[in-house]
This record gives C-alpha cells, sequence and structure tokens, in this order.
C-alpha cells in the first residue's frame, strides 16, 4: 500500500536525519573565529561580549545548545540569524525559491535534451551519430559549471548585451526582467546535466536494445522510432530517473558556485555566506533544510518508480 510504503520511508528517514542534525551542529563549531567577535568587532569590550554570547545562548554547554535547537528545530523553528536578525526558516524558503526554480527548469530541460540523444546514441552505437553524440557528452562533462557561466556572461551579456550581467528581479516583480536574470544560468546547468544524462540514457538503452522483446518487436515490422520510444524507452528510462532524483537533490543545495558567478540569492549563497559570518543558526538550518529536502526528493522518485517500470510495485 503506497501510504503504509510513505510512512515506513519516513520513519526510516528518521535516523538519517538525527545524525544529520548531530553533524551539522558539531561540524559548524569546529570552524574557527568566534561569532559574537565577528558581529561586535575586534575592539569590543570583554563584558558586551560575555552579554552578547548570553544572549545567544553560546556560553551554555554543547549538549544543553543542542537539545534546545533540537525542540526547537521538532516546531518548525530554526532560530534567527545572528548577523541579521531574521527568522531562519522563512528566510530560507524564499531563498530556496530561487534555487529551485533553476535547478528544476535546468534538469527539465536537460532530460528533454538527454533522452532523444541517448536512444539516438544507444540505436547508433560505434557509428558516426554515436561518436559525435558521446564526444559532445563528454565536453560538456570536462567542462567546470562556474567557467561555463563565465563564458556564458563574457558572450551573451559583455558582448551581445542581452542579458544583464549582475542582480536579480524576483518575478513576483517583473517576470520579464526576471527570465532575463535567470536564462544563462539555466542554460549553464542544463547543458551541464545534459552531459551526465546523456550517458545513463545511453547505456541503459544499449542493455535494453540486447533483448530478445526488442528482437521480437523488429521482427514484426515495427519502425525503428516505435521501437524506441514504446518498448526500448520505458525499461531504459528506469535507471535514468534514479540519477535524476540524485541530480536534483544534489542541486537544490549545491549551486553555491553559479549562485555566485551568477548573483543570484540562492540557497546555496546564504549557506556559503552565513559561513563566512558565522551565522550559526542560519548555517545549520540550511545544511538540515538540504538533508531534508534531498530525502523527500529521493523518496518522491521512489514512489514514482512504478510510473516508469510496471515491473515494480509499491507495498
Amino acid at each position: 500500500m503506497p501510504i503504509a510504503y510513505l510512512l515506513r520511508r519516513l520513519v526510516l528517514s528518521l535516523p538519517t536525519l538525527l545524525l544529520v542534525a548531530v553533524a551539522v551542529f558539531a561540524l559548524i563549531r569546529l570552524i574557527p573565529g568566534d561569532p559574537v567577535q565577528l558581529m561586535l568587532g575586534e575592539s569590543a569590550d570583554p563584558a558586551q561580549v560575555a552579554a552578547q554570547r548570553q544572549l545567544l545562548g553560546l556560553d551554555r554547554p554543547a549538549l544543553v545548545q543542542f537539545t534546545h535547537w533540537l525542540g526547537q528545530v521538532g516546531t518548525g523553528d530554526l532560530g534567527r540569524s545572528i548577523v541579521t536578525g531574521q527568522a531562519v526558516l522563512p528566510l530560507i524558503l524564499e531563498r530556496f525559491q530561487v534555487s529551485a526554480l533553476i535547478v528544476v527548469v535546468a534538469v527539465a530541460i536537460a532530460v528533454l535534451l538527454a533522452v532523444p540523444a541517448g536512444l539516438y546514441a544507444a540505436w547508433a552505437q560505434n557509428r558516426g551519430g554515436d561518436l559525435a553524440v558521446v564526444g559532445f557528452a563528454t565536453i560538456l562533462l570536462s567542462v567546470p559549471s562556474f567557467w561555463l557561466g563565465l563564458i556564458m556572461l563574457l558572450v551573451f551579456g559583455l558582448k551581445l548585451g542581452w542579458v544583464p550581467v549582475v542582480g536579480y528581479v524576483p518575478f513576483a516583480v517583473d517576470a520579464g526582467r526576471a527570465v532575463l536574470f535567470v536564462v544563462l544560468p539555466i542554460a549553464t546547468l542544463a547543458l551541464i546535466e545534459t552531459g551526465v544524462l546523456v550517458r545513463m540514457v545511453r547505456a541503459s538503452a544499449i542493455e535494453v536494445l540486447r533483448l530478445d522483446y526488442i528482437t521480437h518487436a523488429r521482427a514484426k515490422g515495427m519502425s525503428e522510432f516505435r521501437v524506441l520510444w514504446r518498448h526500448a524507452l520505458p525499461n531504459a528510462f528506469a535507471p535514468t530517473w534514479t540519477l535524476i532524483g540524485l541530480i536534483l537533490g544534489n542541486l537544490l543545495g549545491g549551486i553555491a558556485v553559479l549562485e555566485t558567478v551568477f548573483t543570484l540569492p540562492g540557497l546555496g549563497r546564504l549557506l556559503v555566506d552565513a559561513i563566512f559570518n558565522r551565522d550559526y543558526p542560519v548555517v545549520q538550518g540550511c545544511l538540515l533544510f538540504i538533508a531534508v529536502t534531498y530525502v523527500l526528493v529521493n523518496l518522491v522518485v521512489d514512489l514514482l518508480y512504478p510510473l516508469f517500470d510496471p515491473r515494480i510495485a509499491i507495498e
């Protein structure tokens, strides 16, 4: 039963999330530097520093701080930023909208490009078309995302002037201008992930095209197009779907480099800025949110698996 399976997976995810919470809390405190000293400056009075540490609860034992934070997390309260005083959860959700838009659209475009290209490469295995597709995919895999982003900015932003080079406008303010600010990061990410997905689709399709039922379909006189899209793709897409889930989970919290290149106020950039500012609540909240997102994305992938592979049943 899908609901029982969903509940079981959620329960099994709790130990993982607890371990992540412990690791996040411990590692963030290994970062050199005192956040209170960073806030108040090197010339701050020691009494003022001590009072601020007491106000923020940083003078308590680590175990007390952890249990207090974990209790807050259980109620949906991730605390407040040490630097700005903003509530952490609304801040994360606001920044996550930017990252999620770029990642979801980019991965969707990458899938639309990679699936037909990978199928064609598998069909034309070891021929010119296959070598061309695999070669292009290998080049995309070899190019660092930040370098490709900088080239995109140089060509389409500085040289051609088609898009703005820096800044960001929310869609709620001006949808037309917002598109101009996100088109290059989406294109950059889509190209990089296309290279990854093409190779997976090709490898999976080659395995499927060797099976007996494909030979039977061809013997019945079906066109190659129908054999590829109706018979080969459903079975070949299951491993690719797993990879898509992993890519989404990783990118939703891991595109800080691209967000920095394109000056986008996303979740990754929020995390990097919080680390530099020793903003414990924001760093802890971001890392925990990323872990929860990763777990949920992969849970959704598992639940949707039967749609792509009827042989798999959720019990």
